[in-house]
Protein backbone atom coordinates (compact mmCIF):
# COMPACT_ATOMS: atom_id res chain seq x y z
CA UNK A 1 0.00 0.00 0.00
CA UNK A 2 1.28 3.44 -0.95
CA UNK A 3 -0.17 6.97 -0.92
CA UNK A 4 0.32 9.49 -3.72
CA UNK A 5 -0.60 13.14 -3.18
CA UNK A 6 -1.95 15.52 -5.77
CA UNK A 7 -1.33 19.24 -5.31
CA UNK A 8 -4.84 20.28 -4.18
CA UNK A 9 -4.37 19.40 -0.50
CA UNK A 10 -0.81 18.29 0.24
CA UNK A 11 -1.20 19.05 3.95
CA UNK A 12 -4.05 16.55 4.32
CA UNK A 13 -2.19 13.95 2.25
CA UNK A 14 0.84 14.22 4.54
CA UNK A 15 -1.35 13.81 7.63
CA UNK A 16 -3.00 10.71 6.17
CA UNK A 17 0.37 9.19 5.24
CA UNK A 18 1.74 10.00 8.70
CA UNK A 19 -1.15 8.21 10.39
CA UNK A 20 -0.56 5.20 8.15
CA UNK A 21 3.17 5.35 8.96
CA UNK A 22 4.00 5.74 5.29
CA UNK A 23 5.93 8.17 3.13
CA UNK A 24 4.18 9.78 0.18
CA UNK A 25 5.08 8.34 -3.21
CA UNK A 26 8.02 10.24 -4.70
CA UNK A 27 6.59 12.07 -7.71
CA UNK A 28 6.86 15.22 -9.80
CA UNK A 29 3.64 17.07 -10.63
CA UNK A 30 4.30 20.21 -12.63
CA UNK A 31 2.56 22.55 -15.08
CA UNK A 32 3.96 23.38 -18.48
CA UNK A 33 3.89 27.01 -19.63
CA UNK A 34 0.55 26.49 -21.37
CA UNK A 35 -1.03 24.93 -18.25
CA UNK A 36 -0.70 21.26 -19.21
CA UNK A 37 -0.25 18.87 -16.28
CA UNK A 38 2.82 16.62 -16.21
CA UNK A 39 3.07 13.73 -13.73
CA UNK A 40 6.15 11.55 -13.21
CA UNK A 41 6.40 8.71 -10.69
CA UNK A 42 9.98 8.53 -9.35
CA UNK A 43 9.88 5.13 -7.63
CA UNK A 44 8.93 1.56 -8.44
CA UNK A 45 5.22 0.94 -7.69
CA UNK A 46 4.74 -2.25 -9.74
CA UNK A 47 2.23 -4.55 -8.04
CA UNK A 48 1.36 -2.02 -5.29
CA UNK A 49 -2.07 -0.80 -4.20
CA UNK A 50 -1.96 2.99 -4.63
CA UNK A 51 -4.26 5.55 -3.01
CA UNK A 52 -4.28 8.94 -4.81
CA UNK A 53 -5.42 11.80 -2.54
CA UNK A 54 -6.80 14.73 -4.53
CA UNK A 55 -9.79 17.05 -3.92
CA UNK A 56 -11.35 18.61 -7.01
CA UNK A 57 -11.46 22.00 -5.31
CA UNK A 58 -10.74 25.39 -6.85
CA UNK A 59 -9.43 25.49 -9.57
CA UNK A 60 -11.73 22.51 -10.04
CA UNK A 61 -10.88 21.73 -13.66
CA UNK A 62 -7.11 21.82 -13.06
CA UNK A 63 -7.32 19.58 -10.01
CA UNK A 64 -9.68 17.14 -11.73
CA UNK A 65 -7.39 16.86 -14.76
CA UNK A 66 -4.42 16.39 -12.45
CA UNK A 67 -6.21 13.49 -10.74
CA UNK A 68 -6.89 11.84 -14.10
CA UNK A 69 -3.27 12.21 -15.21
CA UNK A 70 -2.04 10.80 -11.87
CA UNK A 71 -4.30 7.76 -12.28
CA UNK A 72 -3.11 7.19 -15.83
CA UNK A 73 0.55 7.50 -14.80
CA UNK A 74 0.02 4.95 -12.04
CA UNK A 75 -1.80 2.56 -14.38
CA UNK A 76 1.04 2.77 -16.89
CA UNK A 77 3.50 2.16 -14.02
CA UNK A 78 1.85 -1.26 -13.41
CA UNK A 79 0.16 -0.45 -10.10
CA UNK A 80 -1.89 -3.42 -8.91
CA UNK A 81 -4.96 -1.27 -8.23
CA UNK A 82 -5.65 2.45 -7.90
CA UNK A 83 -8.05 4.06 -5.43
CA UNK A 84 -9.02 7.68 -6.00
CA UNK A 85 -9.37 9.31 -2.58
CA UNK A 86 -11.39 12.47 -3.29
CA UNK A 87 -12.22 14.23 0.01
CA UNK A 88 -14.19 16.91 -1.86
CA UNK A 89 -15.90 15.62 -5.00
CA UNK A 90 -16.33 18.62 -7.30
CA UNK A 91 -19.27 18.86 -9.74
CA UNK A 92 -21.41 16.86 -7.28
CA UNK A 93 -24.05 19.60 -7.38
CA UNK A 94 -24.61 18.86 -11.07
CA UNK A 95 -26.17 15.46 -10.44
CA UNK A 96 -29.38 15.86 -12.48
CA UNK A 97 -31.07 18.01 -15.11
CA UNK A 98 -32.76 20.84 -13.23
CA UNK A 99 -33.71 22.60 -16.47
CA UNK A 100 -33.73 21.29 -20.07
CA UNK A 101 -30.57 21.07 -22.18
CA UNK A 102 -28.00 20.94 -19.38
CA UNK A 103 -25.24 18.44 -18.64
CA UNK A 104 -25.27 15.91 -15.81
CA UNK A 105 -21.63 16.69 -15.10
CA UNK A 106 -21.29 14.47 -12.02
CA UNK A 107 -21.92 11.47 -14.29
CA UNK A 108 -19.36 12.75 -16.80
CA UNK A 109 -16.74 13.11 -14.03
CA UNK A 110 -17.47 9.60 -12.75
CA UNK A 111 -16.91 8.22 -16.28
CA UNK A 112 -13.62 10.11 -16.61
CA UNK A 113 -12.28 8.76 -13.29
CA UNK A 114 -13.32 5.19 -14.14
CA UNK A 115 -11.95 5.27 -17.69
CA UNK A 116 -8.66 6.78 -16.48
CA UNK A 117 -8.07 3.54 -14.58
CA UNK A 118 -9.33 3.93 -11.01
CA UNK A 119 -10.59 0.69 -9.47
CA UNK A 120 -12.27 2.31 -6.44
CA UNK A 121 -13.29 5.74 -5.11
CA UNK A 122 -13.26 7.02 -1.54
CA UNK A 123 -14.98 10.34 -0.88
CA UNK A 124 -16.61 12.31 1.92
CA UNK A 125 -20.21 13.54 2.26
CA UNK A 126 -21.28 13.41 -1.37
CA UNK A 127 -23.73 16.21 -2.12
CA UNK A 128 -26.08 13.64 -3.64
CA UNK A 129 -25.87 10.01 -2.57
CA UNK A 130 -27.06 8.74 -5.96
CA UNK A 131 -23.70 9.75 -7.46
CA UNK A 132 -22.39 6.45 -6.08
CA UNK A 133 -24.56 4.80 -8.72
CA UNK A 134 -22.94 6.85 -11.49
CA UNK A 135 -19.77 4.76 -11.05
CA UNK A 136 -19.28 1.20 -12.30
CA UNK A 137 -16.64 0.69 -9.59
CA UNK A 138 -17.02 0.54 -5.77
CA UNK A 139 -17.53 3.90 -4.03
CA UNK A 140 -17.03 4.43 -0.29
CA UNK A 141 -18.89 7.56 0.81
CA UNK A 142 -17.62 8.50 4.27
CA UNK A 143 -19.51 10.78 6.68
CA UNK A 144 -18.32 13.66 8.85
CA UNK A 145 -21.27 13.24 11.26
CA UNK A 146 -19.26 11.36 13.96
CA UNK A 147 -16.57 14.07 13.92
CA UNK A 148 -19.19 16.82 14.25
CA UNK A 149 -21.03 14.96 17.02
CA UNK A 150 -17.84 14.63 19.08
CA UNK A 151 -17.13 18.36 18.78
CA UNK A 152 -20.72 19.30 19.71
CA UNK A 153 -20.70 17.07 22.80
CA UNK A 154 -17.36 18.54 23.84
CA UNK A 155 -18.08 22.25 23.26
CA UNK A 156 -21.86 22.86 23.25
CA UNK A 157 -24.56 22.30 25.86
CA UNK A 158 -26.71 19.59 24.25
CA UNK A 159 -29.64 19.88 26.69
CA UNK A 160 -31.31 22.63 24.66
CA UNK A 161 -30.07 21.73 21.19
CA UNK A 162 -31.78 21.69 17.79
CA UNK A 163 -30.10 20.39 14.61
CA UNK A 164 -31.16 22.50 11.64
CA UNK A 165 -31.18 21.57 7.97
CA UNK A 166 -30.70 24.66 5.76
CA UNK A 167 -32.99 23.10 3.12
CA UNK A 168 -35.37 20.19 2.64
CA UNK A 169 -32.73 18.10 0.85
CA UNK A 170 -30.47 18.00 3.93
CA UNK A 171 -33.05 16.70 6.42
CA UNK A 172 -31.50 13.22 6.61
CA UNK A 173 -28.11 14.76 7.43
CA UNK A 174 -29.63 16.84 10.26
CA UNK A 175 -31.56 13.82 11.53
CA UNK A 176 -28.40 11.67 11.59
CA UNK A 177 -26.54 14.28 13.64
CA UNK A 178 -29.58 14.78 15.88
CA UNK A 179 -29.64 11.07 16.74
CA UNK A 180 -26.01 11.17 17.83
CA UNK A 181 -26.41 14.24 20.07
CA UNK A 182 -29.98 13.46 21.20
CA UNK A 183 -31.47 16.63 19.66
CA UNK A 184 -34.64 17.51 17.78
CA UNK A 185 -34.52 18.92 14.25
CA UNK A 186 -35.78 21.97 12.39
CA UNK A 187 -35.85 22.84 8.69
CA UNK A 188 -35.24 26.08 6.84
CA UNK A 189 -37.78 26.46 4.03
CA UNK A 190 -35.58 27.95 1.31
CA UNK A 191 -36.21 29.15 -2.23
CA UNK A 192 -33.57 29.82 -4.88
CA UNK A 193 -34.56 32.71 -7.18
CA UNK A 194 -31.38 32.09 -9.21
CA UNK A 195 -28.32 29.76 -9.07
CA UNK A 196 -26.04 30.72 -6.18
CA UNK A 197 -28.72 32.88 -4.52
CA UNK A 198 -31.02 31.83 -1.71
CA UNK A 199 -33.94 33.39 0.07
CA UNK A 200 -35.19 32.03 3.40
CA UNK A 201 -38.96 31.78 3.53
CA UNK A 202 -39.81 30.11 6.85
CA UNK A 203 -38.54 27.96 9.74
CA UNK A 204 -40.25 24.59 10.27
CA UNK A 205 -39.86 23.58 13.92
CA UNK A 206 -39.46 25.24 17.31
CA UNK A 207 -36.19 27.14 17.73
CA UNK A 208 -37.19 29.83 20.24
CA UNK A 209 -34.66 29.97 23.08
CA UNK A 210 -32.79 26.99 21.60
CA UNK A 211 -29.14 26.48 20.67
CA UNK A 212 -29.26 25.79 16.94
CA UNK A 213 -26.69 23.79 14.97
CA UNK A 214 -26.95 24.15 11.20
CA UNK A 215 -25.50 21.09 9.45
CA UNK A 216 -24.74 20.92 5.73
CA UNK A 217 -22.27 19.39 3.27
CA UNK A 218 -21.08 22.48 1.36
CA UNK A 219 -20.66 26.18 2.10
CA UNK A 220 -19.86 28.05 -1.11
CA UNK A 221 -20.70 31.76 -1.29
CA UNK A 222 -22.00 31.72 2.30
CA UNK A 223 -25.37 33.25 1.43
CA UNK A 224 -27.46 30.25 2.44
CA UNK A 225 -25.86 29.93 5.88
CA UNK A 226 -25.91 33.68 6.61
CA UNK A 227 -29.61 33.89 5.66
CA UNK A 228 -30.43 30.79 7.70
CA UNK A 229 -28.62 32.19 10.77
CA UNK A 230 -30.55 35.47 10.47
CA UNK A 231 -33.87 33.64 10.10
CA UNK A 232 -33.16 31.47 13.16
CA UNK A 233 -32.18 34.52 15.22
CA UNK A 234 -35.36 36.32 14.09
CA UNK A 235 -37.36 33.32 15.33
CA UNK A 236 -35.74 33.64 18.78
CA UNK A 237 -32.82 31.20 18.65
CA UNK A 238 -30.37 31.77 21.52
CA UNK A 239 -27.15 30.88 19.66
CA UNK A 240 -26.50 29.54 16.18
CA UNK A 241 -23.56 27.32 15.20
CA UNK A 242 -22.83 25.85 11.77
CA UNK A 243 -21.09 22.55 11.01
CA UNK A 244 -20.26 22.22 7.31
CA UNK A 245 -18.13 19.48 5.71
CA UNK A 246 -16.71 21.17 2.61
CA UNK A 247 -15.62 24.81 2.88
CA UNK A 248 -15.57 26.01 -0.73
CA UNK A 249 -15.76 29.64 0.51
CA UNK A 250 -15.75 31.34 -2.88
CA UNK A 251 -15.64 35.11 -3.35
CA UNK A 252 -16.20 37.12 -0.16
CA UNK A 253 -17.71 34.21 1.79
CA UNK A 254 -15.28 34.60 4.72
CA UNK A 255 -16.24 38.26 5.13
CA UNK A 256 -19.93 37.32 5.09
CA UNK A 257 -19.35 34.78 7.86
CA UNK A 258 -17.35 37.29 9.93
CA UNK A 259 -20.18 39.84 9.71
CA UNK A 260 -22.96 37.33 10.37
CA UNK A 261 -24.54 36.37 13.70
CA UNK A 262 -23.19 32.81 13.63
CA UNK A 263 -21.26 32.03 16.82
CA UNK A 264 -18.95 29.45 15.25
CA UNK A 265 -18.53 27.79 11.86
CA UNK A 266 -16.75 24.45 12.00
CA UNK A 267 -15.49 22.93 8.73
CA UNK A 268 -13.25 20.01 7.78
CA UNK A 269 -9.93 20.15 5.95
CA UNK A 270 -11.30 18.33 2.86
CA UNK A 271 -10.36 21.58 1.07
CA UNK A 272 -7.17 23.43 1.96
CA UNK A 273 -8.30 26.89 3.11
CA UNK A 274 -5.33 27.70 5.33
CA UNK A 275 -4.73 31.09 3.66
CA UNK A 276 -8.38 32.20 3.64
CA UNK A 277 -9.12 31.23 7.22
CA UNK A 278 -6.36 33.41 8.68
CA UNK A 279 -8.85 36.27 8.27
CA UNK A 280 -11.51 34.74 10.51
CA UNK A 281 -11.73 33.92 14.21
CA UNK A 282 -15.26 32.47 13.78
CA UNK A 283 -14.20 29.63 11.48
CA UNK A 284 -12.54 26.56 12.97
CA UNK A 285 -11.14 23.51 11.15
CA UNK A 286 -11.30 19.88 12.26
CA UNK A 287 -9.18 17.29 10.46
CA UNK A 288 -10.56 14.26 8.63
CA UNK A 289 -7.10 12.70 8.30
CA UNK A 290 -7.63 10.02 10.97
CA UNK A 291 -10.95 8.90 9.44
CA UNK A 292 -9.51 8.86 5.91
CA UNK A 293 -6.44 6.94 7.08
CA UNK A 294 -8.58 4.37 8.87
CA UNK A 295 -10.78 3.92 5.79
CA UNK A 296 -7.70 3.43 3.58
CA UNK A 297 -6.29 0.89 6.04
CA UNK A 298 -9.56 -1.05 6.09
CA UNK A 299 -9.83 -1.08 2.30
CA UNK A 300 -6.24 -2.32 2.05
CA UNK A 301 -6.97 -5.05 4.61
CA UNK A 302 -10.34 -5.95 3.02
CA UNK A 303 -12.27 -5.20 6.22
CA UNK A 304 -15.51 -3.26 6.74
CA UNK A 305 -15.53 0.51 6.13
CA UNK A 306 -19.19 1.02 7.05
CA UNK A 307 -18.56 -0.17 10.61
CA UNK A 308 -16.61 3.08 11.13
CA UNK A 309 -19.96 4.88 11.43
CA UNK A 310 -21.94 2.51 13.65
Amino acid sequence: MKVLSGTSNVKLSKEIAKRLKLKLVNSNIIRFADGEVYVEINENIRGNSIFVVQSSSQPANDHLMELLVCIDALRRSSAKNITAVIPYFGYARQDRKVVPRTAITAKLVSNLITNAGASRVVTLDLHAGQIQGFFDIPVDNLFSTPIFARDIKKNINTKNLVCVSPDVGGVERARALGRRVNASIAIVDKRRPAPGKSEVMNIVGNVKGKICVIVDDIIDSGGTIVNAVKALKDKGAADVYAYITHAVLSGNAVDKINKSQVKKLLVTDSIDNSKKLKKSSKIQVVSISSMMAEAIKRISNSTSVSSLFK
